[in-house]
């Protein structure tokens, strides 16, 4: 026997193990096979892909594409732009496609680690901030952004050069590149707005829309048929978020509202008929920011959060909205009808407005880029609804590039007031209440009292529909809702016990000597009256300052009421003539 077959025999005689090991010293271990899937993993690692993961935990990938990065989620279910740009990988290496398994497999794999291994960061559709910059997702081939920096303009800049990530959902059309030069102007043409106010309430809501934090007023556009509101509403979503639907029906449920603003920066429902009481507290999330949750699908214990602030535009032809905290987030424009020697036809108005939206978008960007700029200096004397909104327009405003200083605030103050007045007329409750407080100065007692004291004032139908309420504890909830309109209207409303063990729940009903503004007054003087006097005084601006000197005549009756008389040391004259220091009636 050789050498060579006394090895043999020997290796013959070894276990499976220790052949494993004599194999491995000599080399002759036979490499595992790479899976399909392991090739996946590797291709695409190697591809530069970049793997993150947004504060909820969704796994989202970073891909070169063409010379540019693109951002898409990565998911295991379904098909979407990332699964593609794998197989794409795969086909270019091995000229064959991947497995569906293998595919799934290596997608598994990648959105753990994204999960597990990849950073943090938020994700962003079309608007963002970063470092005082604001960045605006042109959502083009070559997903250029723009950036605006404060009181420099702005610029176009590469995907690789943003430090925010931006998605582009379905659906999602690109802005044109701006360009310098135009105005804001020149949008007049393309709406049927007849009021410089309301044109510069349409500005304000475009220049909160592009900020990216909220709040954002909600612009109801109202008119009949033929007055252009749903034009208007395309021609203002076109100029901050297009999409190839731009205007819809509104949604069945608060899941649809939920989805609508996970995949669109502008939200925009259509030709609505009043706005059913889940939709408006709904809206009111949605305007200054709230979380909207669900039942993950094909799950049956998981949720799904989604959180979402969005400027809103919703078009009708009566007043759609009738509850005070939605008409309280509202900016309200009335359209009149377009004669008909005025009208365009489609083709020729659209052509002329994609050769201006250029020339307004840079407009917009450059009053964004000052407001930014002045935004910590503007300082207000009083903080409306929306307050953070009004301070915002009103750095923007002070570009010197829009219009005089203080004329939004004197607009959106005007259109506020306009919606609360309408409101109030359209509400059976305030409406007797009011009526109520025209007879006496205060009321005071419970919420059945104060039911069994306003039914005089209602008829007999009224009190059989629902807007009545049917029992104390309902008043008390319409109370609730009206109270924030009823003080700006000169009405306080006021909850209270009494003290003691045998406590009782309270109502108060008092007029205020001052209302919350003047244009209130300018509609209805009565809310300015004083129980002290029988007639309204007129009001001294306080920028110009009161004197001794200043006389300005009142009514021309004189005052009845002698501890008035008495307190002026000339209890013998009658007095045609009163003085307002500033601060005082």
């Amino acid at each position: 026997m050789n050498i060579g077959d006394e090895i043999l025999t020997a290796l013959q005689n070894l276990s499976e193990k220790e052949k494993a090991i004599v194999a491995e010293a000599l080399g002759l271990a036979k490499k595992e096979r790479e899976t399909q899937a392991q090739q996946i993993v590797n291709l695409a690692l190697a591809a530069g892909v970049e793997l993150f993961h947004d504060p909820q935990g969704k796994a989202y990938a970073t891909i070169p594409i063409n010379g540019h990065k693109e951002t898409c989620p990565i998911t295991s279910r379904g098909s979407g732009p990332f699964r593609s740009w794998l197989r794409r990988l795969f086909f270019e290496k091995y000229g064959k496609p991947p497995g569906n398994q293998a595919l799934q497999d290596a997608i598994g794999v990648l959105e753990a680690k994204a999960q597990f291994d990849g950073p943090e960061h938020s994700t962003n559709i079309r608007i963002a901030q970063n470092a005082g910059k604001v960045y605006v997702d042109l959502a083009n081939e070559s997903w250029k952004i723009i950036e605006i920096t404060p009181g420099y303009g702005w610029r176009i800049i590469e995907a690789h050069e943003c430090p925010v990530k931006f998605i582009r959902p379905k659906g999602a059309l690109p802005l044109p590149e701006p360009r310098s030069g135009g105005t804001i102007d020149d949008l007049k043409r393309f709406l049927n707005i007849q009021s410089d106010d309301d044109f510069k309430l349409i500005i304000a809501w475009l220049l909160a829309a592009l900020r990216p934090q909220g709040p954002y007023p909600i612009l109801m556009l109202e008119g009949e048929q033929g007055t252009g509101k749903t034009t208007a509403a395309r021609v203002l979503r076109s100029l901050i978020d297009p999409n190839i639907s731009p205007v819809r029906t509104p949604p069945k449920d608060e899941r649809d509202l939920a989805i609508n603003a996970a995949n669109n920066w502008v939200i925009c429902y259509d030709n609505l008929s009043g706005i059913p009481i889940w939709l408006s507290d709904a809206l009111c999330r949605l305007s200054t920011g709230g979380g909207f949750s669900t039942r993950q699908l094909f799950t049956d214990d998981e949720e799904v959060i989604l959180e979402a602030c969005r400027p809103v535009i919703l078009t009708g032809i009566d007043e759609i909205a009738s509850r005070h905290d939605l008409l309280d987030r509202c900016i309200i424009v009335n359209l009149q009808p377009i004669p008909e020697e005025q009208r365009k036809d489609e083709t020729a108005f659209w052509r002329e407005f994609e050769e201006a939206r250029p020339g307004i978008l840079g407009a917009l960007l450059v009053v964004v880029s000052l407001g930014l700029e002045n935004l910590d200096r503007v300082k207000l004397d009083r903080l409306p609804r929306m307050a953070d909104f009004a301070k915002w327009v009103t750095a923007c405003e002070s570009s010197g590039v829009l219009w005089e200083e203080g004329g939004f605030m004197a607009a959106y103050t005007e259109n506020r007031s306009e919606a609360v007045e309408s409101a109030l007329e359209n509400d059976v409750l305030a409406t007797a209440i009011r009526i109520l407080l025209e007879e006496r100065d205060e009321w005071e007692g419970t919420a059945k009292d104060l039911l069994e004291a306003l039914a005089v004032y209602v008829d007999d139908s009224t009190k059989r529909t629902k807007a009545w309420p049917s029992n104390p504890r309902t008043l008390s909830s319409r109370l609730r809702r009206a109270a924030t309109f009823l003080r700006q209207s000169g009405i306080e409303v006021e909850f209270y016990r009494t003290p003691g063990s045998g406590s009782k729940r309270l109502i108060r009903l008092r007029k205020k000597i001052c209302v919350a503004n003047d244009a209130i007054v300018a509609r209805n003087p009565q809310t300015l009256e004083n129980t002290e006097l029988e007639d309204a005084t007129q009001k001294c601006d306080a920028k110009i300052g009161c004197d001794a000197s200043d006389n300005f005549a009142s009514h021309l009756e004189a005052l009845k009421i002698k501890q008035c008389d008495d307190s002026d040391a000339s209890d013998a004259k009658n007095h045609t003539k009163s003085k307002i220091v500033s601060g005082e009636l």
